[in-house]
């Protein structure tokens, strides 16, 4: 895979709950860290995704912010 985006999170997908149009797909990415992305069913269906399978979050966004404690 290519891809120009450099904000890319590896990581094994651990559960994906369909709606009746869009499904939330939870990553797993290490360190007890989940992303959760919001896509289309059909996207899910296309891609092949299934829990447990390798995948990644790719986030595309004009802005960043960061926060400390």
């Amino acid at each position: 895979m290519k891809i120009s985006a450099r904000n890319r999170l590896k990581g094994k997908i651990v559960e994906i709950t369909k709606g009746a149009t869009t499904a939330h797909v939870r990553i797993d990415i290490g360190n007890g860290s989940i992303v959760t992305s919001s896509i289309t069913n059909e996207a899910v269906d296309e891609l092949g995704l299934t829990v447990g399978s390798a995948a990644y979050a790719v986030v595309k966004a004009s802005d960043v912010m960061v926060a400390v404690d």
